[in-house]
């Protein structure tokens, strides 16, 4: 393991991150001055937003970690509260909201306390388990109307995303990794930087030289040159991070692909649900990017695998 503390590795990273995110300041500025002239510009003006967005982002994030687990675990628990809320908007009037308040008070707050515990064997299988089998149960009690075939799956569906996956980012802190004891916190921070910086690298890639679309039917704005040129990016990323993670290069380099093929398909799976429902984002929380599941999308299926694949591989 590195000689350096966990504290003097988090902060050379976000060092770095800041670094960038100056420069993409920078741009952004010279952009608006430049070539919009300091009038409105659409693409311009949401790529500044994108970039305020994200300052404000690392700042949680940063000051979450400063806290250590119990810090990143209630960060967590908001940003699934949050989601939920935003992926259950459909069924959130009327009668279901007795269901809904059971998955919002009873079942969310006891995952994480599960993984703030660390019993790892009781979250791999409270929600997709327990709470499934006890939400039909509890679902004619709660609602009396002819809603009920809609809103189970939906509920249901939204605690596997929202609560079940992304709990998985806080329960890398638990892992017992031989020999990497007491950085656990840096396999969040490499999970997020290669996961969030495919999403940025895939937006800068298509703007600049997209041209064939993936799947327009379910993802107007994604395009094969994007795609490719961001997790080319972001691999190398991972790769170069490899330092602060229990991985060789080349392992480092296999996780990072494989985390951003899956960030990928969480990002059109989420697409596919809201042309599915006919919304262009999930709410408006974040400046640019939409609501907090728009930011999300990316990490539901590859946090989860990442944690068990580490687990299995390196636990």
């Amino acid at each position: 393991m590195n000689a350096l503390t966990v504290a003097e590795q988090v902060s050379r990273v976000f060092a770095g991150i800041g670094v960038a995110l100056l420069v993409a300041t920078v741009v952004g500025y010279v952009l608006k001055v430049s070539v919009a002239q300091r009038q409105p510009h659409g693409v311009i003006d949401n790529l500044n937003a994108r970039i305020r967005s994200w300052w404000m982002i690392v700042a949680i994030v940063g000051i979450a970690l400063m806290f250590g687990r119990e810090g990143i675990t209630l960060l967590f628990a908001i940003i699934s509260f949050v989601t939920l809320r935003e992926f259950t908007a459909p069924v959130s009037t009327g009668r279901g909201n007795g269901l809904l308040a059971f998955s919002f008070f009873v079942v969310l707050p006891a995952q994480y306390l599960l993984v703030w515990l660390g019993w790892s064997d009781l979250y791999s299988i409270f929600v997709p388990v327990c709470a499934f089998i006890l939400m039909p149960i509890v679902a004619p009690v709660a609602i009396h109307d002819r809603r009920l075939a809609e809103c189970v799956p939906t509920i249901q569906l939204g605690l596997l995303i929202c609560v079940f996956c992304i709990s998985h980012v806080p329960a890398l802190l638990a892992l017992d990794i031989a020999g990497y004891e007491e950085h656990n916190l840096l396999l969040i921070v490499f999970l997020m930087v290669v996961v969030q910086s495919s999403d940025v690298l895939q937006y800068i890639w298509g703007k600049l030289c997209g041209r064939r679309k993936v799947a327009p039917a379910i993802s107007a704005s994604k395009t094969w040159e994007g795609l490719i040129g961001g997790i080319a990016s972001a691999t190398g990323i991972g790769t170069a991070l490899f330092w602060i993670t229990p991985f060789t290069p080349l392992e480092a380099a296999a996780m990072a692909v494989a985390v951003n093929a899956l960030g990928v398909l969480g990002s059109f799976t989420m697409s596919a649900i809201k042309r599915g429902r006919r919304i262009k984002d999930w709410g408006s929380l974040i400046e640019g990017h939409g609501g907090m599941l728009d930011r999300l999308d990316s990490m539901v299926f590859a946090a989860p695998v990442f944690f068990y694949v580490t687990r299995l591989g390196w636990g």
